[in-house]
């Protein structure tokens, strides 16, 4: 199976076309990662003297310092490097979940032009950082198959009108989920689907190292002087935040930067870390690699569904075996916020999903079908 990468990249360079060499900002990410410039040599595998001529390169380009020297500390990111660093952060968090979906998609082609049989797995699923570890484990064991990142009720759609095989969908825990479950109604049917547990994570408010704003609910949100990031209309994370606001009784319209979104976790995060916002609402992960402060609102339970008469396919069985084993288990258990929840158990739609009953499932909206996939979660 071949290994297919998109990767997006910062490229900047002056007026007479001379620009920034991609292994500086690679130099300054390792940098940023291990505290300093020796120990992002160590890791990188470069000599100290090649690193400061590629950062020399650099300053020239900037006219600047991309490291300062500290007592006792060895070399550090000045800020214009800290600035670059964010930067390349921002566009891969942006950028990402959509260029793993183009891979995996074109991938999917090749492999089909390569040689001859079966289809491999088809996931559509809300981005989350356990069903990206699914996607690596798969790939890792060469397991056929092809992941597209979009929102909750697209993927649903898609597996109601058997665009995919399995559909990653997340549940509030508690006094949110009744509501999120009749949004999602129209594509659930207990008579012909099953659900495959993958995991329990939190979503919660993100907000800069030390929390100075003094953020702690969604009732602070509303408060005079603080800049919202929110995610896109459609995520499910945006729908959490209205459920959570409209328990508190809080309107939309109070909360300052509550119509400009982001498409992803991690871009929320960026964009917090980059200081344009004081806070914004995602996962837990994100905010731990952008250090910054995170404050729990919400346990959700992250779930695949499958049809009931695919379940004993062998692409499905594959993908069970993967998420049964204890590798699995404890790189899920490595991800801030996340638990195992009988990760990998097949069990009845209408015993994890509350009530569904027996009612007649209706066709969602002609308009959704075929929409752009978000990377919605």
């Amino acid at each position: 199976m071949l290994s297919i990468r998109i990767e997006p990249r910062l490229v900047i360079e002056d007026a007479t076309g001379r620009g920034l060499g991609t292994r500086v900002v690679e130099l300054l990410l390792q940098v940023d990662r291990h505290g300093s410039l020796a120990a992002a040599c160590a890791a990188s595998g470069l000599s100290y003297r090649h690193a400061w001529e590629l950062l020399r390169e650099g300053e020239v380009l900037f006219g600047q310092p991309l490291l300062v020297k500290a007592r006792g500390k060895g070399s550090t990111l000045a800020a214009l490097g800290e600035r670059l660093v964010l930067a390349q952060r921002r566009i891969q968090a942006r950028l990402s979940p959509a260029l793993d979906s183009l891979a995996s998609e074109l991938g999917t082609e090749i492999e089909r032009l390569m040689r001859a049989g079966p289809q491999g797995l088809r996931i559509w699923a809300s981005h989350g950082f356990a069903v990206q570890a699914l996607h690596e484990a798969m790939a890792r064991e060469g397991v056929p198959h092809e992941l597209r990142y979009c929102s909750s009720a697209e993927a649903l759609e898609a597996l109601a009108d058997g665009q995919c095989d399995v559909a990653g969908f997340h549940l509030p825990l508690g006094e949110h989920e009744a509501a999120t479950v009749a949004h999602y109604r129209r594509w659930l049917d207990p008579r012909s689907q099953r659900v495959i547990r993958l995991a329990t994570r939190r979503q919660g408010l993100m907000t800069a190292p030390g929390n100075p704003r003094k953020i702690y609910e969604v009732a602070d949100l509303a408060r005079p002087g603080i800049r919202f990031i929110n995610r896109q209309a459609g995520s499910g994370t945006r729908f959490l935040l209205d459920q959570l606001l409209r328990a508190r009784g809080l309107a939309p319209a109070s909360i300052a930067g509550y119509e400009q979104c982001e498409y992803t976790h991690a871009a929320v995060a960026a964009f917090v870390a980059s200081g344009m916002a004081d806070v914004g609402m995602g996962l837990e992960p994100p905010a731990r690699q952008f250090r910054l402060e995170f404050v729990p609102l919400q346990t959700e339970r992250y779930m695949l569904l499958c049809r009931a008469d695919r379940t004993d396919a062998p692409a499905v069985q594959q993908a069970v075996g993967i998420l049964r084993g204890e590798p699995f288990h404890r790189a899920i258990d490595a991800l801030a916020g996340y638990a195992v929840d009988e990760t990998g158990r097949v069990e009845p739609l209408e015993a994890v999903v509350p009530g569904l009953g027996e009612a007649k499932r209706t066709r969602p909206p002609a308009a959704r079908r075929g929409a752009r996939p978000s990377g919605a979660g």
